[in-house]
């Protein structure tokens, strides 16, 4: 298997909830697509940035790292911000940021392509960040040089322990690595990760999507072998078929020790429309920190607490703090799209 030779060399790609300690955001500014709305927007990053840097350290990436030091210089924490000045397209840090990688125990980053999600938006400058950032001497670690594949951080989901989960309707499509079949993409990620099994969804698309479909929007991996997934039991609903065929996917894996996933039914949220169109929001698009859970809410009382609910049950350890994502849906992400995780040993300070 083509796997052997990362195995051989104890690589390993690491689940979110294990600890990192920092997390890196992409600020908005008015060159991006965030201009007519860049108060509200703001408003979200500031709270993000202020609820990671209560625990962690963030990387804040910028083309004027003025603006979020002014908005941020009041944090009582203000020493766990590091700021990177650098030129930037957009803000979704969890498709162009490193991907970390663990080699014997000792982080490494990969840098792939980043394309725009398949060539659909403008993504020249982001796809620099994680090499610049290395040449900067900002990440202290093994830089890897991945840039012949297209791999977005939000299409992949790790449970530390050799099994990969996605979908293959983001990564099989023609415009990120149209030359490889389904079979040649599996190979090449056991290689890179050092993975053992790599489970694919094929149902789950959500309305307003632009990622076709990223695992982080549909189901996410937890400890004990635990998948919270995106439902609905409105069959009404747009989302209701393909999402019931989607759990009854997961319903069909098994654990490498064969045994069922504790499969945890995450609530979807009320329709939200932008123009009319549907936008893409979910509770899956939670981040993971040492000691807490960020989850987007959407101004939905009893969603939003249910979902919160819903999380403690998966992460008992951790406690779960709401943050309104309610402009991030507006451009069609949400709250772990904007960030990437990378462990706390590997920056610069």
């Amino acid at each position: 298997m083509m796997n052997e030779d990362n195995k051989e060399r104890g690589v390993r790609l690491p689940a979110e909830w294990e600890p990192n300690g920092c997390v890196i955001l992409s600020w908005p500014h008015e060159l991006t697509d965030w201009a007519p709305m860049l108060d509200e927007v703001t408003e979200c990053f500031v709270e993000i940035a202020s609820a990671i840097a209560d625990e962690e350290s963030v990387v804040i990436v910028a083309p004027d790292v003025s603006v979020p030091r002014r908005l941020l210089d009041s944090h009582p924490h203000k020493d766990r911000i590091i700021y990177f000045e650098c030129p930037t397209n957009d803000t979704w840090a969890r498709d162009f940021g490193p991907i970390t990688v663990r080699v014997d125990g000792v982080p490494s980053i990969y840098d792939f392509k980043f394309n725009g999600w398949g060539l659909k938006f403008a993504s020249d400058k982001d796809n620099l960040i994680t090499s610049a950032m290395s040449r900067s001497g900002l990440l202290r670690c093994r830089y890897v040089n991945k840039l012949g594949f297209v791999l977005e951080g939000g299409s992949i989901e790790s449970d530390g322990r050799g099994t990969l989960l996605t979908t293959s309707t983001c990564l099989m499509s023609a415009n990120r690595n149209g030359e490889m079949s389904r079979d040649e993409i599996e190979a090449y990620l056991k290689n890179a990760f050092g993975l053992d099994r790599v489970l694919w969804l094929d149902h789950g698309a959500l309305a307003g999507d632009d990622t076709d479909s990223h695992i982080d929007t549909l189901a996410r991996l937890a400890p004990c072998d635990t998948i919270l997934y995106t439902s609905t039991d409105d069959v009404d609903d747009e989302h209701f078929e393909e999402l019931r065929k989607m759990e009854d996917e997961l319903k069909a894996m098994r654990t490498a020790e064969g045994r069922p996933y504790n499969l945890i039914a995450l609530p979807l949220p009320d329709a939200i429309y932008d123009d009319g169109d549907r936008l893409p929001a979910t509770y899956a698009n939670f981040l993971i920190l040492g000691r807490s859970i960020l989850m987007p809410s959407y101004g939905q009382p009893r969603k939003d607490m249910l979902a919160s609910q819903i999380l403690r049950i998966a992460f008992p350890d951790h406690k779960v703090r709401m943050v309104d994502c309610r402009a991030l849906i507006k451009q069609h992400g949400s709250l772990h799209c904007v960030t990437m995780q990378i462990p706390k040993e590997i920056i610069a300070i």
